[in-house]
């Protein structure tokens, strides 16, 4: 078993070396994906990519929105031609909801997964209890191949079921866990409800949501150690947390700018943007692929000895696209919940936590007169269909909902 701090030398490498290293392997990136991957054909056909060796040319490179990934793919299936490789030659194909399609490549870690469990405490022969889903998405096969990179075994749990999750930790003893937080919270008080022992978990690898400080520290009071990790379904492991608790180290494989909303152009250090990832894995070469989510850089390296840039964390949505209990909801959603009843003028969708920190999903329709018997139930149907997620439904009279575009409000805090 590995006694190291690190999972390799890349993590304290110098900076210099680094950026060095990352600039190297960009044009090669670029050059990749124009020449393999028809949607990139088209959008970088004027560039140069042996140009794009700094971060000052990548910063003039146009932006590929994740909001806009829904439609892309609608038009040109299943992955809008940002595949640099046949679909015979990916390792799996997974359906996020929308459903937007993910590839994954063969290679045994290909989401990067392993550096951030590595830093989780995660080490060689520990069984780990992994629930994030492998069903449709590919959240579970990303902790689960990282686990097995680190010489981890894995029981691959799943989502629900909670009572026998709990029976399964109490029988294997795993000494780590992976999942969402919110659902390690609801697994810890079912044992103590069931009166099991699953004080065998001491470590924990969260994701999904946003890990905030009662769960933290009902976690620690548990003797679990948990640390979040930040990555999406495209681009894999983005950033990830380290026992210095103090923001999350960038992943090794990848190229992370911090630019304003709604533009390409990267902000100053410390201010808040939107985060834009470049991927150097040969089969999905996202370049500038705009995440819509919200962060800023952290000065200086990381007290833990990993030297790579550090972000924030996730603060919030650059779009209106949001997440709840781990899964993305977008606006389109919602419109095709308007469009399947006639009935409704207008809608917006809230989500709020509950006085457990859990999230709430509500959404708000105007309806122009009494609507007909077992309506309420039929929107709430479709919202489960559509955002596979349960939502309540609030009616409202026409003209009471604010007139200010917005479909989907996040009203979630998180100090």
């Amino acid at each position: 078993m590995s006694t190291s701090r690190y999972l390799d030398d890349l993590e304290t490498r110098s900076p210099e070396v680094r950026e060095r290293a990352l600039l190297n392997a960009l044009p090669d990136q670029v050059a990749n994906a124009k020449k393999n991957a028809p949607y990139f054909g088209k959008l970088l056909a004027d560039v140069q990519p042996h140009r794009i060796s700094s971060r000052a040319a990548l910063a003039q490179l146009p932006v590929t929105r994740k909001s806009d990934l829904l439609e892309l793919q609608k038009a040109s299936l299943p992955f809008a031609g940002m595949t640099a490789v046949k679909v015979s030659q990916l390792g799996r194909v997974f359906a996020s909801p929308g459903p937007i399609y993910d590839p994954q490549g063969d290679q045994k870690d290909f989401w990067g997964f392993a550096r951030a469990l590595y830093a989780a405490g995660f080490r060689e022969g520990e069984l780990v209890h992994n629930t994030f889903s492998y069903h449709f998405t590919p959240a579970g096969f990303m902790m689960d191949l990282a686990a097995q990179a680190i010489g981890c075994p894995v029981f691959p749990a799943g989502v629900g079921q909670t009572e026998l999750q709990v029976q399964t930790i109490a029988d294997l003893k795993p000494t780590c866990y992976a999942g969402t937080p919110s659902f390690l919270k609801i697994i810890l008080e079912k044992a103590d409800e069931m009166k099991a022992d699953i004080s065998s978990l001491k470590k924990a690898s969260v994701s999904g949501e946003a890990f905030l400080p009662p769960v933290r520290q009902l976690l620690a009071d548990r003797g679990i150690a948990g640390y979040q990790c930040y990555g999406t379904a495209d681009l894999g492991l983005i950033a990830y947390e380290t026992e210095a608790r103090e923001g999350l180290v960038v992943d090794e494989g990848v190229i992370v700018e911090i630019v304003r909303p709604g533009t390409g152009d990267p902000v100053a250090e410390g201010e808040v943007g939107e985060v834009v990832v470049t991927t150097l894995t040969n089969e999905y070469p996202l370049i500038r692929f705009a995440t819509g989510d919200l962060s800023a850089v952290l000065a200086g390296p990381s007290p833990c000895g990993r030297t790579n840039m550090r972000i924030k964390g996730w603060m919030g949505r650059a779009d209106q696209t949001t997440k709840v209990k781990g899964m993305f909801v977008h606006p389109s959603q919602v419109n095709e919940v308007v469009k399947r009843h006639r009935e409704i003028l207008r809608a917006r969708l809230s989500v709020t936590h509950d006085a457990d920190r859990n999230d709430v999903m509500t959404l708000a329709i105007e309806v122009d007169a009494s609507p007909p018997e077992g309506f309420v139930e039929a929107v709430a149907t479709s919202v489960r269909e559509i955002c596979k997620l349960r939502g309540d439904i609030a009616l409202k009279l026409p003209g009471t909902l604010p007139n200010d575009g917005k479909v989907i409000e996040d009203l979630r805090k998180y100090d």
